[in-house]
Order: structure tokens, then sequence, then C-alpha cells
């Protein structure tokens, strides 16, 4: 379910909760956590909810194009916001207007949220860095283990 999380991710509700009751249903046969809520769940196998692991997984992407790891370009998807001495990191993106129709695109949904990371998480050194770090901002902050 993860697989080309950048090239489709659901958007429509109803999508979006057929595919977390997979998930759902997975974690409540574990032994012992059956009584448990979903969120629960998810807290005692530290584990993230679908939805928080597609954009974890665009995150990754976007890290990997701005760091030169990928074979795509960065420049064709993003640019950086002119402006740099906002609040936040020195990597923010900048965010063009759009149709109603394009919000759902890779390039588009992922920008606030790259926008809203630290700037300790941005400037990781390697990709392993950047995961760690990410991982350890969401768990702080208690992001990423409810279904939406």
């Amino acid at each position: 379910m993860e697989n080309s999380v950048q090239a489709w991710s659901p958007h429509l509700l109803g999508d979006i909760d057929r595919l977390e009751k997979v998930q759902a249903r997975a974690t409540k046969s574990v032994r012992g956590l059956g009584n448990y809520s979903y969120e629960e769940r998810l807290k005692m196998l530290k584990l993230h909810s679908l939805s928080k692991r597609r954009l974890r997984g665009d995150l990754i992407e976007v890290f990997k194009m701005a760091k030169g790891l990928s074979g795509l370009n960065f420049e064709d998807f993003f640019q950086y916001a002119v402006q740099r001495n906002t609040r936040g990191h020195r990597f923010k993106l900048f965010k063009p207007r759009s149709g109603p129709k394009r919000f759902v695109f890779f390039s588009q949904r992922v920008i606030n949220v790259w926008n809203d990371l630290s700037e300790s998480v941005v400037e990781a050194e390697s990709l392993n860095a950047f995961k760690n770090r990410l991982d350890g901002e969401w768990h702080r902050s208690g992001y990423g283990y409810t279904s939406r």
C-alpha cells in the first residue's frame, strides 16, 4: 500500500478510510491489542497511520530531490521561496497558486508540511538523519498516531 505513494495518494475521505481500515484490522489481530482503539494500537506498535506514512514518504522524496539523491530534478517540481528571512528554515518552498484539482498533486500537497518542518530536520546531512529527525519531531509532537 506504500509503493508509489508520490504518484497516487488518495484524497477522497472514503478512499482514505478504506485503506486505513486495512491497517486497523491488521493491528487488531496482534495478540493482546484487540480491545484498544486504533490510535492506541498504533502508539503501542510505534506505527504511524497510513496517511502519515504516505506523507512521510512524500517528505522523504522532497529531501532526496533537494539533496540530489533522486533521479528527479528538483526544479521540475519545486522552487525555493524568494523571501528567505521568514520564520523557520531557509529551505522553504514557494507555493504557486493552483486550481482546485491540483491541490492533490505531489508538488502541491507536500509544500505546507515541508515548510512547517524545523530547521534541524530539513538541514539533515543524510537521508537516514532526515528520517530519524522527522520521526523524532513527529513523536515529540504526538503527530502521526491518529488516523488523520
